[in-house]
């Protein structure tokens, strides 16, 4: 449903507004997971505050690349880029209401499907069966869909060598699958907030690579946006950290050593307590 509203809401408004509203998702997935118990949050810590922040600075930096333009950096490889505006249909009628709505809501179940991958994977640790059945269950559940929504439309199910053809093959071997099953290997140590906050940094992937293939100009608001992301992403990544050693720390004191243990060395014929030890070694 994530998949299938993220698209719908996409064609009802336009690429740069759906990328720039789901950069709500790690905000959405944190409050999701503080809520739900999976993510340890402790205000009195400095590391649970780094972690609260961070989110917020990516998101922020997100939300600097989308509105603020600024001066063009007029890079050499983007000398030459007369006609960088995007392709499609520019008269399609729009619906910002319903689209963002439709958005918010894809948004809300990627943030659930992130938080039940990581459920899951703490009691079922197979990655890679995982995601098969997961793209299974995905492609069932469209097929259906499809079906119902799309009733005596068969020309949707033909397949040409085009375009369209690597787009399914990549969104459905990339973007699902194999994403699917590195995030999930991330998910079972780190949690599906540190996943997730990595999503902004899309933007700032995209942007780069933009300027590379379709010659599209820098500006000034793109830099200091994918700065303030960088930002936002090493506090994330460093409450992360203290929460993990945080976490190693508690469980050697939860489960000493065997040479740790206390030993009590007594007389044999009264039971007097002649010597305690915490070393097996000096009995």
């Amino acid at each position: 449903m994530g998949q299938n509203l993220f698209y719908a809401g996409m064609n009802q408004t336009t690429a740069t507004f759906t990328s720039a509203l789901s950069n709500v998702l790690p905000a959405l997935t944190f409050i999701m997971a503080w809520i739900l118990r999976v993510e340890n949050v402790n205000l009195k810590k400095l590391h649970s505050k780094a972690k609260i922040v961070g989110t917020l600075v990516t998101v922020g930096g997100a939300m600097i690349m989308t509105i603020i333009a600024g001066p063009e950096l007029g890079l050499p490889w983007t000398k030459d880029s007369s006609n960088n505006t995007p392709s499609g249909n520019s008269t399609r009628v729009q619906h910002p209401v319903k689209g963002a709505l439709m958005i918010a809501a894809g948004n809300f179940g990627y943030s659930l499907f992130y938080i039940l991958q990581a459920i899951t994977l703490k009691s079922y640790p197979v990655g890679l069966t995982l995601t098969t059945l997961i793209c299974t269950t995905g492609a069932l559940q469209g097929t259906i869909l499809t079906f119902a929504v799309e009733r005596g439309n068969f020309a949707i199910w033909s397949i040409g060598w085009d375009s369209k053809l690597l787009a399914y093959a990549y969104g459905g071997i990339i973007s699902s699958g194999v994403t699917y099953y590195i995030s999930g290997i991330i998910m079972g140590k780190k949690g599906p907030v540190f996943v997730t906050a990595f999503n902004p940094l899309n933007m700032v992937i995209i942007a780069i690579a933009s300027s590379f293939i379709f010659a599209e100009q820098l500006d000034v608001g793109k830099v200091i946006g994918a700065v303030v992301i960088v930002i936002g992403l090493y506090l994330v990544i460093w409450g992360k950290s203290k929460d993990q050693i945080e976490s190693i720390d508690i469980d050697t004191k939860l489960e000493l050593p065997s040479h740790h243990k206390q030993v009590l060395v007594t007389n044999s014929n009264n039971g007097e307590v002649l010597k305690t030890t915490s070393n097996n070694n000096d009995v």
